[in-house]
Order: structure tokens, then sequence, then C-alpha cells
């Protein structure tokens, strides 16, 4: 089919290779404008970009897709299909209505469940055991067209964001392939939400990582793997910040009084009271130093028992 891609970051890649592995006709990428980064701030493309660039693949990078020139350039191009996985823009009425076979978003949870920007995030922080992929016919809401198909799929206990990021971006590329077969064949369906039982995802704060040592050990441990690698989930010791990067739960079940504190200093962690159970922190990093294991640190710093993390 004549498809024109919208997509910006990472995830979207795959989709993007599938379609060209699969010998669909990509007119045109549409991605974010390339962006300064860094201290030099240099401009930098989206991975999008960078991967239809590759390919010789025109690219558009409007400020605003609803602009009455990005639309119109979206026009002149003629897709039969939009499709749009983590574009990072809503969708006009004017732009879903180019398409004569629809536009088709790729988004990373079970839907209705965590509509919003940050689903593989928030499943993680939430404590979800599955997962999975669902493709849509989008409409003017926030995730809430009518459903193609669904992909489920388990959350590993030591997944964390990346790792379930980069499985499912994989995922997501195969149910866009059979999403688009069924639709050449006219065999789509369409499965309208259960808008009741929705739920959402926001997009994350740095100041979503800080941790509550009030909440149970596998809260708090469920918090370190969805925020990693952004934003990190982060704590404060004596007034000093640090971020953990590794952790794992040392027992779950018995009810603290006092919560955040460092109960014991490990050869290789520290053991932390929560709310409910207690957790071993495995990697930190201070501000101004280097990440390291907690048995390099030591090396080097001492850590006091019987102290509150804040």
């Amino acid at each position: 089919m004549k498809v024109v891609f919208m997509g910006t970051p990472d995830f979207a890649v795959p989709c993007l290779q599938a379609l060209i592995d699969n010998k669909h006709e990509v007119l045109a990428v549409v991605t974010q404008p390339d962006r300064p980064v860094g201290r030099s701030s240099k401009l930098m493309p989206t991975p999008v970009k960078e991967k239809a660039v590759q390919y010789n693949i025109p690219v558009l990078q409007p400020d605003k897709i609803k602009a009455p020139e990005a639309v119109e350039a979206l026009k002149a191009l003629q897709p039969e299909v939009i499709v749009v996985v983590a574009f990072g823009q809503i969708l006009s009425q004017a732009v879903l209505d180019i398409p004569p076979k629809g536009c088709i978003n790729v988004h990373g949870s079970l839907l209705p469940k965590l509509r919003g920007a940050a689903p593989i995030q928030w499943s993680i922080i939430n404590g979800d055991k599955t997962t999975g992929v669902t493709t849509m016919f989008m409409d003017k809401g926030l995730d809430t067209g009518d459903m193609i198909l669904k992909r489920e799929f388990e959350i590993y206990e030591d997944d964390t964001y990346e790792t379930l990021h980069n499985r499912m971006s994989g995922i997501g590329a195969e149910v866009l392939i059979e999403t688009l077969k069924l639709i050449e064949e006219g065999k789509a369906p369409r499965t309208p939400q259960e808008h009741d039982k929705h739920t959402y995802a926001p997009m994350l704060q740095k100041t979503t990582g800080h941790i509550d040592w009030s909440k149970s050990a596998g809260e708090v441990y469920n918090l370190i793997r969805g925020t990693y690698p952004w934003p990190g989930s982060y704590s404060t010791y004596m007034g000093k910040k640090f971020k953990v990067f590794a952790s794992e739960i040392y027992e779950e079940e018995s009810e603290n009084s006092e919560y955040g504190i460092i109960k014991e200093v490990g050869k290789d962690y520290l053991l932390v009271s929560c709310g409910k159970g207690s957790l071993k922190i495995l990697e930190l990093q201070f501000e101004n130093e280097k990440r390291m294991g907690v048995e390099v640190y030591l090396r080097g710093h001492n850590i006091e028992i019987n102290t509150r993390l804040e």
C-alpha cells in the first residue's frame, strides 16, 4: 500500500523498517523537527528521520501537523493509509480524513488500559504482569479509536522500561504488518473500546522518580524499573541526592512503622525499610559522582545505618 509514516523516537523505527522490508510504498516520513542536544546544542535528527534518510525517503518536519500547509502537503502525497507510531503530535480531523483506508496507530498497551504518552513506563510502575500492543483506527480522541489487533505478552520480573520498550517495539512492527494485511484484504475488524474501563498513562516528569519509602518494597522496586533509564529514581541521604539504578526486593511482608531507614550496610547493598517490606539498593549514583555498584561506592565512602532516606 501507499503509506505515509509518522513517528519520531527509537520505538517507531522497527515499524518503519517493517514497512520497507514488506514492500509497502512509503511515500514520505513525517517526524518532529530536529532538536538541539547536549552542551553544544547541536541540532540532531530524530531516529525515524535517520532511518528515512538511509532509504532516501522524503522527510517532512512540520512544527505543527495541523497547520494548513502541512495538511496540504499530506493531501498532495495521496496516501492510502497513514501509519502513526509515537509521533508526538495530535492529528486534526483534516489529517485523519486524508487517507481513504484510515490513520492507523500502534500503541504500547492493551487498550483501553493506559491511554496516553507513557504506557510502557506506567505498566511497570503499576506492577502489571502483562502488557501488549494494540493497533487501532485513529479518531480525534486520545487513543480512543476502534481497535484492530491486540498482542498480549508477559512483563518479566527484571524488565525495565528500556528492556520492555525494546521488546515491544519489535512486536509492534509485527502487529502492524498483520494489521495492514487485513486492511488490504478488507478484513480488518473494528472493535469499539470500552471507554468506561480506560486508564491513563501521563508523560513522566523528573519528579516522577522521587522514591516514596512509605510505599511497599514492591512498589518502590517497580518505580525504579519503570523509570530506568529516564527520568531515573532518586532519594536523598543526609541532604545529598542520589539516583538508584538497580535494586531487589529483600522481603515484602513486614509492616514498618519507620520507613526509608537504612537497616543494614552489606558488602554490596544497602538494605532500606519500606512502608511494607524492605529493599536492597545495588547500584547508585550520587550527585557529581559516577554511577557505580554499592560495593565500589563503599570502598571510598561511609554509609551510616539507621539513617533516614528522604
